[in-house]
């Protein structure tokens, strides 16, 4: 099963990936996962890839389709089937990967986008918080640590907030992502291969309906 999984900054993917790697024998893949492979093995893609990242500048598409094209083609994925996580992010992403995986003899099943108003995701933004130590993300208000002031995960006690976080950037950040977005989600949607999910209910509700699209 070859699932994508989309929504913007704040909708909530990076918990209910968590829980579908959980459940399900997929590979849970990521770009930011790719490039720092790719660029600590020295592969020829990560050594050009690196020459970017160096210099805080975005990875080009080519680079970033050869490097997910070599991922997929492994054989853990080829074994258990992926979900990608952050990519595609442009629409000339989403058709070279459906080339790709045309070459590789695979398709992808589902594209499951979490929906959620950007009004809401501002007020989710700017109040998220994560563990400086081990990186996990809380919210001071929907998701605050068990205990409060300490991290679940490693037990830290400092946490960060991400500097696009920050209510000044977070409203220009989401319309930035839901413009390049939008032409992805209509490119799927013509494939038949679109789901949305209301991403503004509790965080267990969405599961359950992720689960009914992938199948118990």
């Amino acid at each position: 099963m070859n699932i994508i999984l989309m929504g913007l900054p704040g909708a909530g993917k990076g918990t209910q990936s968590e829980h579908i790697s959980t459940d399900y024998p997929v590979i849970h893949i990521s770009t930011g996962d790719i490039f720092r492979n790719a660029i600590k093995n020295e592969t020829p893609l990560g050594v050009e890839a690196k020459k970017y990242t160096d210099n805080g500048n975005l990875v080009p598409d080519e680079i970033t389709n050869g490097l997910v094209k070599e991922r997929l083609n492994q054989q853990d994925v080829q074994d258990s089937g992926f979900m990608l996580d952050g990519y595609p992010r442009t629409l000339d992403q989403a058709k070279a990967l459906d080339e790709n995986l045309k070459a590789l003899d695979s398709k992808i099943d589902h594209v499951i986008y979490i929906d959620v108003d950007p009004e809401v995701l501002k007020e989710r933004l700017s109040g998220r918080i994560v563990c400086a130590k081990c990186g996990a993300t809380y919210h001071k208000v929907f998701n605050p640590p068990k205990i409060d002031g300490v991290c679940d995960v490693c037990g830290s006690t400092e946490f960060v907030q991400r500097e696009d976080d920050k209510p000044e950037k977070v409203g220009h950040r989401i319309q930035l992502q839901l413009d390049t977005t939008r032409p992805i989600l209509e490119h799927y949607e013509q494939l038949g291969l679109l789901t949305r999910i209301n991403g503004e209910q509790p965080i267990e509700n969405v599961y359950r309906e992720i689960r009914n699209i992938l199948g118990e």
